[in-house]
């Protein structure tokens, strides 16, 4: 008996795995099907932060030097990429920019959750992230974009618009439940792995998504197309590498990773396609593919070395 259930949690472990490239290999093949559901990806994100923001307290959100940097990093980067693309390709150049400029994805701290790192640290930089860019990003607009019909306070609502419902109601949510009713937040950290299950199924639909947006591009340069894939692939491996190496010195290599490295590219397409070229979007539409084919790798990479310490222990 003790075999057979032996047996049973070894298959359930090597499913955890691979479930991550199993979900983007599903999505990419069947991307017809689960593309139509991207309407599901809010609700998703949602229930995601609400269980991992669940472990989270008030007095966990602080802001360290290391915030700042990071987003000083996030910015500079940016507008430092755009003057130096310009002159070769506006596409190019406005794609770098918001690769760089996009703030950091809502759901990295379920990924960085599932890799042991500082959830309190990461949740605290995606709230500085996210409210800057909504202050700052108009101003870039503004400068290098295409649609100057709309206002600095417009681009302003329309972005925190974007940005507030996926961020700060799970947040409030987890402390309204953490404080009234405890019994159901006890009950939610018993069920502590469900956000990886739901980010698999995400995964699946941003996937697919994405393969569907790119099969169905109305028009073809396939050398700007390429371009845009290769120097959003750039940045992400860039962004990952600069976001551990800081973290290092600051005691947090995989929180900072994330922070700087993951990407709310959902949000980050829709800015190209509103405020610059809309082919420029194909970049974080590709990013989407990278930072995702990485995490899945570095999840893999941390359930592998759980897997080996219990054995140890045994």
């Amino acid at each position: 008996m003790c075999d057979k259930n032996s047996d049973y949690t070894s298959v359930l472990q090597k499913l955890k795995d691979w479930m991550m490239p199993l979900a983007m290999l599903t999505g990419g093949v069947f991307y017809n099907v689960f593309g139509s559901l991207a309407f599901l990806t809010p609700y998703l994100i949602f229930f995601m932060l609400l269980f991992t923001f669940s472990k989270l307290s008030p007095r966990g959100i602080r802001f360290s030097r290391l915030h700042f940097i990071l987003l000083f990093i996030q910015l500079a980067t940016g507008a430092v990429a755009y003057e130096a693309l310009k002159s070769t390709s506006s596409e190019l150049a406005q794609g770098a920019l918001i690769c760089f400029l996009a703030p950091t994805a809502t759901a990295a701290a379920v990924i960085t959750g599932m890799l042991g790192g500082n959830v309190g640290f990461l949740t605290s930089f995606t709230l500085l992230s996210n409210l800057g860019v909504a202050l700052l990003a108009p101003v870039f607009f503004s400068i290098v974009g295409y649609n100057h019909d709309l206002s600095f306070w417009d681009s302003f609502i329309r972005i925190f618009a974007k940005i507030f419902p996926l961020l700060i109601l799970p947040l409030l949510a987890a402390w309204v439940i953490r404080y009234t009713a405890p019994r159901v937040q006890e009950v939610m950290l018993r069920y502590s792995k469900i956000p990886f299950y739901l980010w698999s199924v995400s995964l699946v639909i941003v996937t697919a998504r994405t393969v569907k947006a790119l099969v169905e591009l109305p028009q073809h340069d396939l050398k700007m197309e390429f371009s845009l894939a290769f120097i959003s692939l750039f940045i992400c491996g860039i962004q990952f590498f600069v976001g551990k190496m800081l973290g290092s010195r600051f005691d947090n290599r995989i929180a900072s990773g994330q922070a700087l490295g993951q990407k709310n590219t959902i949000l980050a397409i829709w800015m190209t396609q509103v405020f610059l070229n809309p082919v420029a979007a194909l970049a974080p539409s590709t990013y989407i593919l990278w930072q995702n084919i990485l995490n899945s790798y570095q999840v893999w990479k941390a359930h592998r070395r759980e897997r080996e310490a219990l054995k140890k222990a045994v």
